[in-house]
């Protein structure tokens, strides 16, 4: 696999991992907008739980695909995964 190969697809890592951290940031909001409406409990307590669960998680792949670009780009460091697939 060439070097462009490998940068192309940890930044398109980045691309997806982006669009998951905004569509799981738009569920949080949109569930926020109805906190004042009064959701259900204890299914609401519940649901907030998990839709800040998929946030954080979210975040955290995303930040991990910009790690392991930043890591290429400035160290040359071929993740694993993408050194075996090569």
């Amino acid at each position: 696999m060439g070097l462009n190969s490998i940068q192309n697809i940890l930044a398109d890592q980045i691309i997806q991992t982006t669009a998951r951290v905004t569509q799981e940031n738009q569920k949080f909001l949109d569930l926020m907008r109805q906190v004042p409406r009064g959701l259900p409990h204890p299914d609401g307590a519940q649901l907030i739980r998990n839709v800040c669960r998929e946030l954080f998680i979210a975040r955290k792949e995303m930040m991990r695909a910009h790690r392991r670009l930043d890591d290429f780009i400035k160290r040359g460091i071929v993740p694993d995964d993408l050194e075996r697939s090569g």
